[in-house]
């Protein structure tokens, strides 16, 4: 019960529509409970008209007026009852509306841990299912439990006022009634759980497959995932038949209860009736309030049931909402007023500090200099927030003796250390799996350093809001990671305020404008989930587009052009190398040719740094960057492809 109650806390904004949901609940209760007290007295009326103790016509205006009155109260039931049907479908919607919102935003700020150990597909299926799960039983409760609570605390008065044993039966079969469920709820939520984790694994693994159904189909797993898909739902059957057996065993001797407490309540009715005790109208009263009082009771197995799976649900989200987040996030977290999830918000890219280099004082780079304004809470947070200056004469990135493990146990990272200065350019060269994109990750504050620190502007990345860190750093990456939607969203994506002509430019110094011209709906071509319906280069060219338009004081390539021909990389390497000028920037190599301009080059062999130095000084010294220059000029691209580097 104490989830459920958190629910209710945490939706505190809907306690409007809780009221006026109860309100109605409560017309209605007393709505249902005037109708056996008027059917209880056209019962007497009649039973006086066949006795001859009233007159015909006296009895048939008094039960016109009695069924007049029923009429009445059976359309007030049925006007009410509507209403707090309607405010029930609107309370129960919004609160959809902000367990979703509020779950999606503590997604978009748990560290990247987090995300490394769960399934994608997984999240989606908890979500859907948990929020679902809660929501219905809030709307069943408020419809309905405030006009049974009502309505059993009535009926335990009036028949207290004619009967006392009644009541004491009725106050027998409540309490143990609610014990006897009790009882199955352990093992039927523990099942449950059981249930739930299958159906999370099948349904995260189904949306995963759907995700990449041409791996799928290219190497015939059609088969294998449909068994193990099926495999996994199949084993819920058990767990629902021993769950279901439970639960009905529990249910039977529940109802057998029920049936031998009621036999002795209406044996008490009827049995006063016969001796006068009560007029035939009272009895008739008592059985309808008798029947009204059961109904809750018959229906607390359901109302259980349905708790009990709320209850599972709201474990699993607030499991989720409980995962502590990256301090720096919490604080922009806190900063958004309470309810502004519930509306929606967006973050504003947030400007760069560092001076622009000469040179590219472009339409784009004005913009990108500037905030970008937004209606949300979050937005007006990030703008109150101070901006944290540079450190003068800080090198823009330092990392400082960083050590760092994925998971506990050996590093990945030993002792990385090396700075970097405004405007250099930086090339990091070693074999797969070396660090070399570890250190991108650690640069955008995804993870944190085991030891050390990396410093960013002079300041510890530790004590930089992340918002502030990754606005100054603008990445193209490997994979390149483009969204549903059209075109034209893809590469304003880090600017969604940007202009069309800006958007443009950015399309025309990525290489990219021309094949976007070539489709039907030019800028607004809808390019599918990750955009599927573009080549690996078009894709690619797409990512350098979004990447020159953010225009960010520091670059990162992360072997950007991995996936372009020769003859596009080259178009897109000269838009690169105007954004570089003067400009801060690490470059993963992919290929040789693309580090040869650069200010140095850091060697990394099994995480630790091999190498510093020049492109000049490393061609000699014989270590890792003079191996490959040997092998490309041999022509050995097997050796080469394990530093996944050509020509």
């Amino acid at each position: 019960m104490s989830s459920l109650l958190r629910i209710v806390r945490f939706t505190r904004s809907l306690a409007p529509l809780y009221t006026a949901v109860i309100i109605a609940s409560v017309l209605t209760a007393v709505a249902g409970l005037t109708v056996p007290f008027l059917i209880g007295h056209a019962t007497d009326t009649v039973s006086g008209a066949v006795n001859g103790t009233t007159p015909t016509g006296t009895a048939v205006r008094t039960v016109l007026l009695i069924a007049a009155a029923v009429l009445l109260a059976e359309l007030l039931n049925t006007v009410i009852s509507n209403v707090g049907g309607w405010f029930g479908d609107v309370m129960s919607n919004r609160m959809r509306t902000i367990l979703s919102v509020r779950y999606y935003d503590k997604l978009l700020h748990l560290p990247q841990r987090w995300f490394d150990g769960e399934i994608t597909g997984t999240i989606v299926a908890r979500l859907n299912r948990s929020i679902t799960e809660i929501t219905n039983f809030t709307k069943m409760m408020s419809n309905s439990f405030a006009s049974m609570l009502i309505t059993t605390v009535a009926v335990l008065a009036i028949s207290a006022w004619y009967a006392w044993p009644l009541t004491v039966l009725l106050l027998i079969v409540f309490p143990v009634y609610v014990w006897l469920t009790s009882l199955t709820s352990v093992k039927w939520q523990r099942l449950e759980g059981e249930k739930n984790e299958q159906v999370d694994i099948a349904s995260g693994r189904f949306a995963e497959v759907v995700g990449q159904i041409r791996v799928v189909k290219s190497f015939v797993r059609e088969r294998g995932e449909l068994e193990d898909f099926s495999r996994r739902f199949r084993s819920t059957d058990a767990t629902t038949r021993a769950q279901s057996s439970h639960w009905h065993r529990m249910d039977v001797i529940r109802r057998a209860f029920l049936n031998l407490i009621f036999f002795g309540i209406y044996a008490i009715i009827f049995v006063r009736t016969v001796q006068g005790q009560f007029t035939l109208g009272e009895m008739v009263l008592l059985v309808q309030l008798m029947t009204m009082a059961k109904a809750p009771v018959e229906s607390m197995s359901w109302v259980i049931d349905a708790a009990q799976r709320a209850i599972a649900g709201s474990k699993d989200y607030f499991r989720v909402m409980e995962t502590p987040v990256d301090p720096r996030t919490a604080a922009v977290m806190a900063a958004r007023p309470v309810d502004a999830a519930d509306a929606g918000h967006a973050g504003g890219t947030a400007s760069a500090e560092e001076p622009r280099p000469a040179g590219t004082t472009s339409s784009i780079g004005e913009a990108g200099a500037a905030a970008a304004p937004a209606a949300s809470g979050t937005a007006v947070a990030l703008a109150e927030r101070p901006r944290i200056e540079p450190v003068p004469g800080a090198p823009v990135v330092a990392f400082r003796g960083v050590d760092f493990a994925y998971e506990d146990g050996d590093d990945v990272l030993h002792g990385i250390d090396f700075q970097v200065d405004r405007g250099e350019k930086i090339a990091l060269v070693g074999e797969s799996g070396g660090g070399k994109s570890t250190i991108v990750n650690l640069l955008l504050g995804l993870y944190e350093p085991r030891n050390g620190a990396v410093e960013v502007v002079g300041h510890p990345s530790s004590d930089l809001p992340l918002d502030q860190l990754r606005s100054r750093i603008g990445v193209v990456f490997q994979d390149a990671s483009l969204f549903s939607g059209t075109i034209r969203e893809n590469i304003a994506y880090g600017r969604p305020e940007a202009s069309d002509e800006e958007v443009l430019e950015a399309a025309r110094r990525a290489n990219a404008d021309a094949f976007i011209l070539r489709f039907p709906e030019g800028y607004e071509q809808v390019i599918g989930e990750r955009g599927l319906k573009l080549s690996g280069g078009q894709r690619q060219r797409i990512a350098v587009a979004r990447a020159i338009l953010k225009d960010a004081p520091v670059l990162v390539l992360d072997e950007a052009t991995s996936a372009l021909d020769t003859k596009a990389e080259i178009q897109v390497q000269k838009g690169l190398d105007q954004l570089m000028a003067g400009r801060t920037s690490l470059i993963i190599a992919h290929r040789l040719s693309t580090i040869a301009e650069v200010d140095r080059i850091i060697t990394l062999r099994d995480g630790h740094i091999d190498e510093i130095g020049s492109p000049a000084q490393l061609a000699t010294s014989g270590g890792i960057y003079a191996q490959l220059l040997a092998l490309q000029s041999s022509g050995d691209s097997r050796k080469l492809a394990k530093f996944d580097i050509t020509g």
